[in-house]
C-alpha cells in the first residue's frame, strides 16, 4: 500500500514537471556565416519559442556586441503562431579585426525571467596576401625601407564612384506609366478638339426625302399588282396587303388612326373627311370584301379581285392632296406681286 502511494506521487511530480517544462520558454542563437573576411557581414538569429501571450523583450545593442564585433542593424522580429509562439530576431554584425571571437551568450527577457542563449563563435580572417606583399611587409617591419610603396604591397587605391552605363530599357521602365498617362490624355484631348471643331463647323447631312402619302400608296399598289398574289391562290395575303396600304394612306392623308380601327369606323371617318361619295363606296367594297376573305374564309371571284384593286387606285387618286413645288409657288407669287409699268402719255409729260 505504501509503495502504491509512492508510485502515485512520483507520477504526479513527473506530470507537474512536464507541465512546468512545457510552459517554459526556450531560446537559441545561431550565426551565418560563422567565418567572414574583415569588413564582411554576418547575421545572428536569436530564436525564442514560448507559450502564446508571453511578453518577450530582445536586447537592443547600441553599436557593439562584444569588443571587436560591431552591430550594424537590428531587423524587425519575425513571429509565427502555431500551438506556441516562435519569434526570430536577427542582428547584422561585422568586424574589422582578424581573430576568433567567442560570444558566451545573449540575454532575452521573458516577463520576470531572464533567458540566456547558447554560446557561439565568429571567425574573422584577413585577406590572403601574395608572397611579394608579405616580403615587402617584412621589410617594413624590419625598418629596411622608409617609404611605403603601394604598388609593391599590391594594394589598390580607393576607386571613385562609377556611374552606371546608359541603358534605354531602364529609362523606359521608369517612364512607362507617365508615357501611358500622357498618351491617354492626348487621346482625350484629341477627341475633345475633334468634337469641338466638328461642332463649330456644323454637321451636314442629306435630309431624307419624305414622299406624299398618295405617292407611297400608289407605289405600294403597283408593287402589289406586279406580285400577282391572288392569281397564285394567295387571296388572304393579297387583301391583307391591300388593306394595309389603304390604312396607312388614310392615316397619313386624313390623320385618322385607321391601322387601329375596324372597317365600319374607317368608312364612317373617311365619309366625314371627304365629300367624294364614289371614293367612299369603293373603299367600303374593298374593306368589307377583305373582312370576308380574312375572317370568313370567303373565296372571291377574279373580277372581284380586279375590282378591289381598281377601287383602291380610284380612292387614292380621288382623295389625294396635290402639293405644289416651292419653286412654282415662289414664281407665281413673284408674278402676282410684280408692279405693272405703264408708259407716260405725252400729255402727262407736258403737265409735269
Amino acid at each position: 500500500m505504501l509503495k502504491l502511494k509512492n508510485i502515485i506521487l512520483l507520477v504526479l511530480f513527473c506530470c507537474i514537471g512536464v507541465l512546468l517544462h512545457a510552459q517554459k520558454s526556450t531560446v537559441r542563437a545561431t550565426i551565418q556565416p560563422s567565418d567572414i573576411l574583415i569588413g564582411e557581414q554576418a547575421i545572428i538569429d536569436v530564436e525564442v519559442i514560448a507559450p502564446k501571450g508571453r511578453n518577450i523583450i530582445f536586447p537592443a545593442y547600441q553599436d557593439t556586441l562584444i569588443t571587436g564585433v560591431e552591430v550594424l542593424q537590428m531587423l524587425k522580429p519575425d513571429t509565427v503562431m502555431t500551438e506556441v509562439m516562435t519569434i526570430n530576431q536577427k542582428y547584422i554584425v561585422t568586424s574589422f579585426d582578424s581573430t576568433l571571437y567567442h560570444i558566451p551568450y545573449m540575454m532575452v527577457i521573458d516577463g520576470a525571467d531572464t533567458l540566456k542563449t547558447n554560446d557561439f563563435g565568429l571567425k574573422v580572417s584577413a585577406p590572403q596576401l601574395s608572397e611579394q606583399s608579405l616580403a615587402y611587409l617584412e621589410q617594413l617591419k624590419n625598418n629596411q625601407t622608409d617609404s611605403i610603396d603601394f604598388e609593391k604591397l599590391q594594394i589598390s587605391d580607393i576607386k571613385p564612384v562609377l556611374k552606371p552605363p546608359f541603358v534605354w530599357q531602364d529609362i523606359l521602365e521608369y517612364l512607362y506609366i507617365p508615357l501611358l498617362i500622357l498618351l491617354v490624355l492626348a487621346l482625350i484631348g484629341g477627341g475633345i478638339y475633334f468634337f469641338m471643331r466638328k461642332k463649330k463647323k456644323g454637321y451636314y447631312f442629306t435630309p431624307k426625302v419624305v414622299l406624299p402619302p398618295h405617292v407611297v400608296a400608289l407605289q405600294g399598289l403597283d408593287k402589289l399588282k406586279s406580285s400577282k398574289l391572288w392569281q397564285k391562290g394567295q387571296e388572304k395575303e393579297y387583301y391583307t396587303e391591300l388593306t394595309d396600304i389603304l390604312r396607312d394612306y388614310i392615316d397619313h392623308r386624313f390623320d385618322i388612326d385607321a391601322p387601329e380601327m375596324i372597317s365600319d369606323d374607317i368608312i364612317a371617318a373617311v365619309h366625314l373627311a371627304t365629300d367624294t361619295k364614289s371614293a367612299t363606296n369603293g373603299l367600303s367594297q374593298i374593306l368589307k370584301l377583305a373582312d370576308l376573305v380574312k375572317f370568313a374564309k370567303y373565296t372571291p371571284f377574279a373580277d372581284e379581285n380586279d375590282l378591289s384593286l381598281v377601287n383602291a387606285y380610284l380612292f387614292v387618286n380621288q382623295t389625294k392632296k396635290e402639293e405644289r413645288p416651292p419653286d412654282s409657288e415662289s414664281k407665281d407669287g413673284a408674278q402676282q406681286s410684280a408692279p405693272i409699268q405703264t408708259e407716260d402719255k405725252p400729255e402727262d409729260k407736258k403737265q409735269s
